[in-house]
């Protein structure tokens, strides 16, 4: 059997139009006992994907639990990038099961979901399992998402996977959203948001452009 190749890209590849992007809990309180992963790469990461999706137009979820009572205000990383945009304050711990965010999802229309939040064996194994079972396609950006223990972060990740859930890393969702360098109408944004929250990738962007006056990535 003969396969030819063609030069588009795969169905599993995300695109700014395909998706929503709901981003959970992302609160002091939730942050405190998070362990598998440090503070500043766990809002940076969070930062980063709030920055490409805004700078995308992917439409976006923010939603938080207890929040003047108990788990206090999001994270500004996270918030900043959407300018007047209401939170979604619930009392459950999946977020699924609140009315207000669900019909948010109705109204978006994307049947491709992409999740980042604490703690990930709670608040974001709760939506992911329930919106697979409905029919979604869900994503998870592991490494936005945090839990008390690597432990427990990593079996609440093997427990999405074998669930049907793909797994992606904050960066690769930046980049997977450019996919193209000749993309000239999100280039200076796509790099801008590499250089402040791309770490090591984001220096070396800095350099080829200071250096070589380098484009692309």
């Amino acid at each position: 059997m003969t396969i030819t190749a063609k030069p588009v890209p795969g169905s599993q590849l995300l695109t700014p139009q395909d998706h929503a992007l709901i981003l959970i809990d992302y609160q002091s309180q939730m942050s405190f006992a998070t362990h598998s992963i440090d503070a500043i790469n766990l809002r940076n990461n969070a930062g980063l994907i709030a920055r490409a999706a805004a700078s995308f137009k992917v439409p976006t979820i923010l939603t938080t639990v207890a929040e003047k009572s108990f788990s206090g205000p999001m994270f500004a990383e996270v918030t900043e990038p959407f300018p007047g945009q209401a939170l979604i304050d619930r009392t459950s711990m999946n977020t699924w099961e609140d009315a207000a965010v669900i019909k948010q999802v109705n109204a978006i229309g994307k049947t491709r979901l992409v999740f980042g939040g604490l703690w990930t064996s709670v608040c974001i194994v709760g939506p992911t399992l329930s919106a697979l079972e409905q029919g979604f396609e869900v994503y998870v950006v592991a490494d936005a998402c945090g839990d008390v223990s690597l432990e427990a972060h990593n079996r609440a990740m093997d427990r999405m996977i074998q669930a049907g859930a793909r797994p992606m890393t904050s960066l690769q969702y930046l980049l997977e959203l450019q996919r193209d360098w000749a993309r000239t109408e999100t280039y200076e944004s796509t790099t801008g948001i590499a250089k402040i929250y791309g770490g090591s990738y984001g220096l070396g962007v800095i350099y080829a452009k200071t250096m070589f006056h380098a484009e692309g990535g």
